[in-house]
């Protein structure tokens, strides 16, 4: 991540240049975009890292001293990551700062609280950061002003809300550290039966926000899983394979966690409000990407002028905070004056990755001898994309900047008409090969947000959920369906129903985002032409990748996954390209490609 003072220049992750989702290797590519976007003759004057490894180390010697011998298996682990941590990381950094005296290293939750404070649209707020763990600290509470950050509070590990959710993730079937989404998704299904038993049993949760986890149901400091034999022994049924069906009970679960965290965040909101005296809230860590929380904080906070949440609130997020931090601190060792920000934070709508220029877009399908389209008119190929959603095509869109963060707000989307009761099936099933039952977001016009969903209805980062007014609703509900005896997701999914299916859940509710055309996006100018056409001011937007693999960043990425998936149209900088006009040899390599579990 690269910030000029308060100005960030430039942010992407190392995953959209390997395409190894997750990576968590150092991030070379990453670094080397980030210094390409300086202004010719500007050096780096610092180099800044989100966490501290020295007490990172410390965390981990005195877990394993305090359980030896139990976690013995994680050991030799252990002693790698140590490695990593003492050796490998300290000399990696040092190639890129040059000098030691360059180099900083920002705790994990004060980069996170930087992340989520200082490109925010106000300069007072109260700061929460909830994540797995950083060194020592899972929860942090901060008070932010015009001076800068101020810490109040904290929680420690192993007590976590973040690793008492992943906790859940694998007990239910799915990926630690990714499939956490998939499990706020399947709480809408269910009914939260074991909200009390999980109160009663495996958190703590005070009424201040506070919080202790009975480590005895859990082993994520000591062994290979995060759960222990007694979890299972609660609960009275054994983890779920990756590969089993998806019963009423993982269902319910998923609600009665999901509620449980919903409750414990709220609490803390109203803590950090009270605590600070100020009226607005900045989220950020990976639990703020739990969009269900958020919207509770939204609707039920009565203090709440404005919530701000980092859209890269997750690690990627922390790298850019530590940048911002020490920017603050680098003229004469004193803090700058923060700039008051009016209506927009400071984040460039999240567009801070790389783009590429049709030269190098054309280059890329002259080399597989694709047939495609070149427009000069900006205005021309808006409206044949519009004109091709309205017939019903999935188009790829890959334009500008790429998106920094885990959603895709446009410039790397797969797009589609909402409407239609195939179209989820259509694009799960031969586009992203994941889960038939996963809803996709809507991205919406924001003139005409309030008029199909209710509060909240301002939504630019895709980090809240909304649901669908009853005059767009179908005649069916939940209720009525379980009551017919449908109990698996699809089934559930299939009977209830919208006039915009695709993009509402079984509780009709969505993960909206908002677009203004007037910012300049060309995916905001196709939403307003499909609108002119149609009459519908929403399409579908799911980010541009298939399963298992990160968002696609370079033209080339983009072409693979449109020549390997049922895309109809891939539209990329200037250049149209219809699945239709291939050659027969490139329509051969659909569907060839294996994919990884997310």
């Amino acid at each position: 991540q690269m910030c000029i003072r308060d100005r960030i220049v430039a942010a992407a992750q190392e995953e959209r240049f390997s395409r190894q989702k997750a990576d968590w290797r150092f991030p070379k590519q990453a670094i080397q975009y980030c210094l390409s976007q300086l202004p010719e003759g500007v050096t780096p004057e610092a180099v800044a890292y989100f966490e501290d490894p020295g007490l990172k180390t410390r965390r981990i010697l005195n877990t394993a001293r305090s359980l030896a011998p139990r976690g013995a298996r994680l050991w030799p682990q252990m002693l790698k990551t140590l490695r990593a941590l003492s050796e490998d990381l300290p000399r990696q950094l040092l190639e890129v700062a040059g000098d030691p005296d360059r180099l900083f290293f920002v705790p994990h939750h004060r980069s996170h609280a930087a992340a989520a404070f200082y490109p925010a649209p106000f300069d007072r707020a109260a700061v929460l950061v909830l994540d797995g763990v950083g060194e020592f600290s899972t929860t942090t509470l901060w008070s932010g002003d015009t001076s800068g950050l101020r810490a109040e509070s904290e929680i420690r590990f192993p007590h976590s809300l973040g690793l008492f959710y992943s906790a859940f993730t694998q007990y239910c079937g799915f990926k630690v550290n990714s499939g956490e989404y998939k499990l706020m998704g399947l709480a809408s299904f269910g009914e939260p039966q074991y909200r009390k038993t999980i109160l009663n049993n495996l958190i703590d949760l005070r009424p201040d926000g506070s919080f202790s986890l009975n480590m005895e149901y859990f082993d994520f400091d000591k062994a290979l899983s995060t759960t222990s034999p007694l979890f299972e022994m609660l609960f009275k049924q054994p983890t779920r394979r990756p590969d089993a069906p998806i019963t009423p009970f993982h269902m319910n679960l998923a609600a009665s966690v999901q509620a449980v965290l919903e409750e414990a965040v709220l609490r803390l909101a109203k803590t950090a409000l009270q605590v600070t005296g100020h009226h607005n809230l900045c989220l950020a860590g990976g639990v703020a990407l739990n969009c269900l929380v958020n919207t509770r904080l939204q609707l039920e906070l009565p203090a709440l002028d404005r919530l701000w949440i980092q859209p890269a609130a997750g690690d990627a997020g922390g790298a850019l905070g530590a940048a911002l931090d020490v920017a603050r601190h680098c003229a004469d060792n004193k803090p700058s004056p923060r700039p008051t920000i009016s209506t927009r934070d400071g984040m460039s709508a999240s567009m801070l990755g790389p783009s590429y220029p049709d030269e190098d877009i054309r280059t890329a399908l002259d080399a597989l001898g694709l047939t495609y389209e070149h427009s000069d008119d900006p205005k021309l190929l808006v409206q044949e994309t519009a004109e091709a959603l309205g017939r019903g095509q999935i188009v790829g869109h890959f334009d500008d900047r790429m998106e920094f963060g885990p959603r895709a707000l446009g410039n790397r989307s797969i797009l589609a008409d909402p409407r239609g009761t195939e179209t989820l099936s259509r694009v799960n099933n031969s586009i992203k090969f994941r889960e038939d039952w996963r809803p996709f977001a809507p991205i919406m016009l924001a003139d005409h947000a309030a008029q199909y969903f209710e509060a909240p209805s301002d939504s630019p980062y895709m980090l809240l959920v909304t649901k669908l007014k009853p005059s767009y609703r179908g005649v069916d509900d939940l209720a009525q369906a379980r009551a017919r005896g449908l109990n698996t997701p699809m089934d559930l999914q299939r009977a209830v129903t919208s006039q915009f299916a695709a993009v509402t859940h079984v509780d009709f509710s969505a993960r909206l985002q908002t677009i203004d055309p007037s910012d300049g996006a060309r995916a905001g100018a196709i939403l307003r032409a499909f609108h002119t056409l149609t009459g519908c001011p929403m399409l579908l937007n799911t980010s541009f990748n298939v399963r298992g693999e990160p968002i696609v960043c370079s033209p080339q990425n983009a072409i693979d996954c449109f020549l390997n998936t049922h895309l109809d149209l891939l539209v990329i900088g200037g250049y149209m390209v219809r699945k239709s006009a291939q050659p027969d040899r490139m329509l051969k390599k659909i569907g060839r490609m294996r994919f990884d579990a997310d």
